[in-house]
């Protein structure tokens, strides 16, 4: 801050609090600290609401108590909601300061969450992040004005191209993607039929077309998604795979992966990985769980299958890797009836397993359910909040 006095005082809300610029520089709460680095009176006012030269008064109109339990924080390291107060509100109060839910004590972040959920609204943060570095992308092209017209061009392109709901453009676009994606999918899968190679050699030159279209669209798609992303850093590929030289064939049948994309354009599938990511410490756990029972079930009917009896022995369950999907298989109740056991202590085992899997495969399933409606009810609003703004662009 090369301007103002040595004691700075921050204006929240009416209430007043004095600090020196060596406590400013290095505060926990990023928009205070931004102050130290602004180097003008108008940068001060991108950073708060007011500022008053002679008394070196900045002013912030926010809400004076939910300040007051985040100055709490910073001296203390506990950040709790204030009493009476919407969960919301102050949620939005810490993001406006710079602060995070995992900056809230565990049970607070609870209350947020369910509060959240009850309201069918979710402020996230990789959002409120993405328009805090739109504002910081506009900001560096308001100084740079021949750049201006450019950078704007290439977020407006990046928007069409990554959220298929910003504009009736991105629409389109994303359904043409959506048909060819198809379309690859279905020559893909014929391709497996026993009758596709008479087919094929009739008619070569039509089946080449579309696969050269569609190929086409992929790659010129994956060149302008490369040229407007913000993030162009490059991974170097797996050179085992590069020494085991992948077979055509094989590179064919990824294309069946390009049905992720279609992630994009349903809410189902967006809250299926959402859900996914966000729950991985419990699929994690669930995973253990299923781990330990196959060991431990696994064991036990080799050895009484196969280990106690050799006369009358079961040789489907001659190893503990064998016996392992016996229980893997049991535990699910798919139960494909390949192999079962023979002996009375190995049904009572089955009964047993069959019995434990339901009860350890429904334990971390209600974590799962919570999250996958939180997530379902977010990804709802967002495409509520996006087709309003879609309609009053199209009657505009």
């Amino acid at each position: 801050m090369k301007f103002g006095k040595n004691i700075c005082i921050l204006n929240v809300g009416g209430t007043k609090y004095a600090f020196t610029r060596e406590v400013i520089k290095d505060f926990p709460l990023r928009r205070v600290s931004r102050l130290h680095s602004c180097s003008s009176e108008k940068e001060v006012l991108e950073v708060c609401d007011d500022y008053d030269r002679e008394r070196n008064e900045f002013f912030f109109d926010r809400h004076s108590e939910a300040f007051v339990f985040i100055m709490l924080y910073v001296r203390s390291g506990k950040l709790r909601f204030v009493p009476q107060m919407c969960e919301l509100s102050f949620y939005n109060e810490m993001i406006y300061w710079g602060l995070e839910s995992s900056h809230l004590e565990f049970c607070c972040q609870r209350r947020l969450e369910d509060r959240m959920s009850d309201t069918y609204t979710y402020f996230s943060e990789d959002d409120m992040k993405a328009e805090v570095e739109s504002r910081g992308e506009e900001e560096q092209v308001s100084r740079f004005a021949p750049d201006r017209g450019s950078a704007r061009w290439l977020e407006r392109m990046r928007r069409t191209f990554e959220e298929p709901a910003s504009s009736i453009a991105a629409q389109i676009l994303a359904s043409v993607s959506v048909v060819f994606v198809i379309m690859s999918m279905v020559i893909l899968c014929a391709s497996t039929l026993p009758d596709w190679d008479t087919a094929k050699n009739n008619t070569v030159e039509e089946h080449r077309i579309i696969e050269a279209v569609c190929i086409g669209w992929f790659t010129a798609e994956c060149i302008v998604r490369f040229i407007v992303s913000r993030d162009k850093s490059l991974t170097g590929e797996n050179p085992q795979l590069q020494r085991a030289g992948v077979t055509l064939r094989v590179l064919r049948m990824m294309r069946i992966f390009w049905l992720i994309k279609l992630a994009r354009h349903f809410l189902g599938l967006q809250t299926l990985g959402l859900t996914l990511r966000r729950c991985y410490r419990e699929m994690v756990m669930l995973l253990v769980f299923v781990c330990v029972a196959m060991a431990i079930f696994s064991a036990l009917a080799q050895l009484l299958e196969h280990g106690l009896d050799l006369e009358t022995s079961n040789e489907d369950y001659a190893s503990i890797p064998a016996s392992c999907w016996w229980v893997i298989i049991s535990m699910t109740t798919v139960g494909y009836g390949d192999m079962y056991p023979i002996t009375i202590p190995g049904r009572v085992l089955g009964g047993v397993c069959v019995v434990s899997g339901i009860v350890l495969l429904a334990l971390p399933i209600t974590f799962i359910y919570h999250s996958f409606v939180q997530c379902y009810h977010e990804l709802k609003f967002r495409s509520a909040r996006c087709v309003r703004s879609l309609s009053s662009e199209f009657l505009n």
